[in-house]
């Protein structure tokens, strides 16, 4: 048997208090607590934002198939009552429409791949239940021969459009247990389901299939050898137009649905059991589904038949959030901040009991320490740059007045420069050094869209934002940033927007609203945090952005508004902040990915 030192090259280490900074997988034994222990990196099962429908719809349970990455979604119902012919491909970013089905149809199965898809048990239109059955080549649909029951609300399991199974539904006087066979010409009857049911979800293939909660609600989960089906174990949150992803009956992941409210439960599936995990974003019914146990997707539904699009993924590294040293003075408000996690320069802000400040503090990792004044007290401003060349500008000065004063930091002392061209206060900012920076919206009063940039000497005003804001949390560089929530003429906004040196696009939008959330990072790789998603509510929600979606993550362990944010989407850091009643001088230092410490314990 190999033995730990032949595989590590160290044997097993003796220490009084868990080690600082152990390696991943490294064991070692606590002579205090008398344990042996080892740390491994941290992961989270999340659902995070994909791209948009075309086309909003409900009814869609069923009538999806595919992966995450290669999703087909087919029918359903929008914009009136009746079913559409509607058909869109997802390709991991962006939805594209293709072409009609023959028969408009909603709530129904539907089985196979974005190129092979076969769909049937469904309502046509508003004349009811059918028969008919549709098979889909990649290019076109192509009406094929008919299920030997009519019925609307069933579900379907197969691997393409040549085999596969139909199953369940309702015939339009009650709930069926009929099973259907596919073999690529015609459909025969085979063992029906032990219950009767429509409005479930399935996943599998045409010889191992799952058949999954349903109406009238309920938590019953039948499993498919190819030959019969057998009730297995419950789920353990009863539903109806629910959906699923998994490749057979021995894993998969159900999600959504609908008991005596909508609900974003997510439950996997390992064979045996359902264990709850993480909940969708936005809880929903009747969407459409697909994909795998470990990445699936989620469409569309309803209240609203929205197009909303989300992507489930487990195993992703997670970060953490750890205690830092304090500042030396707590201050919130928004403050300067520039540099990284272990060089970082925070200066202004607003002081207790309501006042702006000049002090200027330098941390290096373990502390901070006070160094040269800002000339010009003040707060809810805007920084950009590093620990030795920074640029402060804009911001609020008792008066009340919105300031459109520039100052450059050299690494020692502060100048100022010339001016903002629009005053304003509770701005976004981002830049590379003293040198190169731009300053997005604020509050003037009004909101205001205005983007500046600064080339090392002067400000000019560029193309705004395409939605006025304040308090957004932005990233990046003076050609390629991200803006991201804030709050705009009329609530906080889930609204992200990117910066190509030119213009601003509209991208995914964040999965929280909030209004003065940190930001650390780049265009396509951001850290958001804390904030405040609703009047009086101060936040600790973080999320991660990678260029295409966003995904929630590990919470601050003190919630606050408008912290000095500084580092990259891995090594980010949060520094001081508004925190109810007063500000905060604590510190938290993000890591990415963030371990686990196990206890080894005998079996």
């Amino acid at each position: 048997m190999a033995e730990y030192k032949g595989i590590h090259g160290t044997k097993i280490q003796n220490y009084t208090s868990d080690p600082d900074n152990p390696i991943t997988g490294q064991v070692w034994y606590n002579e205090t607590s008398q344990t042996m222990k080892f740390q491994y990196p941290t992961t989270i099962n999340a659902w995070s934002t994909g791209g948009n429908l075309n086309f909003g719809r409900e009814q869609n349970s069923g009538i999806s198939v595919g992966s995450q990455t290669a999703n087909l979604v087919f029918g359903g119902d929008n914009p009136v009552p009746g079913g559409t012919v509607d058909t869109e491909a997802y390709n991991g970013t962006s939805w594209t429409e293709v072409a009609d089905m023959n028969t408009s149809r909603r709530s129904g199965g539907g089985y196979g791949t974005q190129s092979s898809a076969m769909s049937g048990a469904s309502f046509a239109g508003d004349t009811g239940e059918t028969n008919k059955t549709e098979s889909y080549n990649g290019t076109s649909w192509t009406e094929i021969a008919n299920l030997n029951t009519a019925r609307a609300g069933g579900a379907g399991a197969g691997t393409d459009n040549t085999s596969g199974i139909l199953f369940g539904g309702n015939d339009g006087t009650a709930n069926v247990s009929i099973n259907e066979s596919y073999n690529g010409t015609s459909w025969t009857e085979v063992n029906n389901l032990n219950t009767a049911r429509n409005q479930f979800c399935s996943t599998g293939t045409e010889t191992s299939a799952l058949a999954i909660g349903g109406n009238p609600s309920t938590a019953i989960t039948e499993s498919w050898n190819g030959t019969s089906w057998t009730e297995t174990t419950d789920l353990n949150t009863a539903r109806k137009q629910a959906n699923a992803g998994g490749t057979d009956n021995t894993s998969g992941v159900v999600y959504g649905g609908f008991s005596t409210v909508y609900t974003g439960a997510t439950e996997q599936w390992n064979g045996s059991t359902w264990t709850e995990t993480t909940d969708l974003n936005t809880a929903r019914s009747n969407g459409a589904g697909g994909g795998t146990a470990t990445a699936a997707l989620f469409s569309g539904g309803n209240p609203g038949k929205v197009t909303t699009t989300e992507e489930w993924n487990t195993g992703i590294p997670v970060g953490a959030w750890s205690t830092g040293a304090d500042l030396n003075t707590a201050r919130g408000q928004g403050v300067i901040s520039s540099g990284t996690q272990t060089a970082a320069l925070v200066a202004g802000g607003q002081i207790p009991p309501s006042a702006v400040t000049t002090q200027t503090e330098l941390y290096d990792g373990s502390a901070w320490t006070e160094v040269n004044d800002l000339n010009t007290g003040r707060s809810s401003t805007a920084g950009a740059g590093t620990q030795t060349s920074a640029l402060g500008f804009g911001g609020y000065i008792p008066g009340p007045v919105q300031t459109a004063v520039t100052e450059s930091w050299n690494g020692t002392s502060w100048t100022e420069v010339n001016d903002l061209n629009t005053a304003r206060r509770i701005l976004g900012g981002t830049g590379a050094d003293n040198t190169s920076a731009l300053a997005i919206g604020g509050f003037t009063p009004p909101n205001t869209a205005i983007t500046e940039s600064w080339n090392g000497t002067s400000w000019t005003e560029v193309n705004d934002l395409n939605t006025a804001r304040r308090g957004m949390a932005a990233t990046g560089t003076a050609t390629e940033a991200l803006a991201a929530s804030g709050e705009d003429p009329v609530a906080v906004t889930t609204a992200a927007e990117s910066w190509n040196g030119t213009s601003w696009t509209t991208v995914a939008s964040v999965n929280t609203a909030r209004n003065s959330a940190g930001g650390a990072g780049t265009q396509t790789a951001t850290l958001i945090y804390g904030g405040v998603p609703s009047p009086g509510v101060y936040g600790g929600e973080t999320e991660e952005w990678n260029g295409t979606s966003w995904t929630e993550t590990t919470d601050l362990s003190t919630v606050r508004v408008a912290p000095a944010s500084v580092g990259t989407q891995t090594s980010a850091l949060a520094a001081g902040g508004s925190t109810a009643p007063s500000y905060t001088a604590a510190t938290e230092e993000w890591t990415k990915p963030g371990f686990t410490t196990k206890t080894i314990t005998s079996s």
